[in-house]
């Protein structure tokens, strides 16, 4: 079996109201790539990835498109990790990371949609769980919420099954942060994690601050505190702050895991398998951090993350993200008494609605 052909498409998805966090502002809309493989017997893999706003998509997509495409018509689409390898030597010069590991995502994660497919095993499955069942959370991006709207969008979301909470902090004072991280403790009980995302916005020192002021209100855990390229700040937050430090989402390549780990920067590592290299390199980085003892949580994607946290022993929660592609999709994500569902359909499972994506395409 052949790789015969390779195609790219680029849209951008409207957002269904405007998302707020302290880095990227207001957001309204998002990129998607979208790969579509096809083998010479006929047979057709998926894979996709994102961007925050309309940044980056176009570049993702001649990548993907006119450098990597060419590259691997005709190579054996089984060999995954060998295709990975040569991807990754192949685009090295310009790579290590960025827009690269953004294009390798979305093709290496076609290529396992393909053999999960081909072996007619849902992508958990063909992966090695057993339990399709993954916790999850609903991940709010609201920082500029009014505090009514922050609690109505939880109530909401506890409606529709959650029974985990994350909210943005990083406004300009602290002190905004910590009234409404109260707030939402007192609507939310003892009994429900909350987490608190600040999205890179703080020096180190203002982190720990904030960790310590958080931790009186029972935060599960502190996201992206401080800049992802600071590993050591991460390791101090993490021993000289009050909670645990979740991150890793702006991380695009195992290596700077392994420095993040290795620093004793995460207790929660989070990868993103649609900008980090695909889900080759995802495994790896669970497998890094099941050898020190950490669970894995993640960072968007959820349609295709919920298979990879049902995949491995070490999954904590899965981000139900704000970047949905609910309305373009056959069968958006499931949430009961607080968990997601990895679907049983072969491959990731994620059907797209062409015609519904034909008006987004760019």
């Amino acid at each position: 079996m052949k790789i015969e052909h390779l195609e790219s498409h680029h849209y951008l998805i409207p957002l269904p109201e405007t998302l707020t966090d302290s880095t990227h502002g207001e957001m309204t809309h998002f990129a998607v790539v979208i790969v579509r493989l096809l083998t010479d017997e006929g047979a057709e893999g998926i894979g996709y990835t994102y961007t925050v706003g309309s940044m980056g998509g176009s570049a993702i997509h001649a990548m993907a498109q006119n450098d990597l495409a060419p590259f691997l018509i005709s190579k054996n689409p089984d060999q995954i990790e060998k295709l990975w390898d040569e991807m990754w030597w192949h685009m090295h010069y310009v790579g290590r990371g960025g827009i690269v590991s953004f294009a390798m995502a979305a093709i290496d994660i076609a290529l396992w949609d393909l053999q999960a497919k081909l072996a007619g095993e849902p992508l958990w499955q063909h992966l090695g769980g057993t339990d399709n069942q993954v916790k999850a959370y609903a991940g709010g991006i609201d920082l500029l919420l009014p505090l009514d709207e922050l609690r109505e969008q939880t109530r909401r979301n506890l409606d529709k099954g959650f029974r985990a909470i994350k909210m943005k902090v990083g406004r300009q004072n602290i002190s905004e942060d910590v009234e409404r991280v109260a707030a939402m403790r007192e609507l939310l009980g003892p009994d429900i994690p909350l987490m608190v995302d600040a999205n890179m916005c703080w020096s180190v020192d203002q982190a720990i601050e904030a960790s310590h002021a958080f931790a009186e209100h029972d935060v599960y855990w502190l996201e992206e505190p401080t800049i992802p390229d600071d590993m050591e700040g991460h390791a101090r937050i993490q021993r000289e702050g009050a909670l645990p430090v979740a991150s890793g989402e702006n991380l695009h390549t195992v290596y700077e895991f392994e420095k993040l780990l290795a620093a004793g920067g995460a207790a929660f590592p989070e990868p993103d398998v649609a900008n980090c290299g695909g889900i080759t390199p995802w495994l790896k980085i669970a497998r890094l951090a099941e050898s020190r003892g950490l669970p894995v949580t993640t960072h968007g994607a959820h349609d295709l993350q919920v298979h990879l946290l049902a995949a491995i022993p070490n999954s904590s929660y899965l981000e139900a993200h704000g970047f949905g592609l609910d309305a373009c999709i056959q069968h958006p994500l499931e949430i009961k008494e607080g968990f997601a569902s990895a679907p049983s359909r072969p491959g990731h499972g994620v059907e797209f609605i062409w015609e519904a994506l034909e008006a987004l395409r760019m």
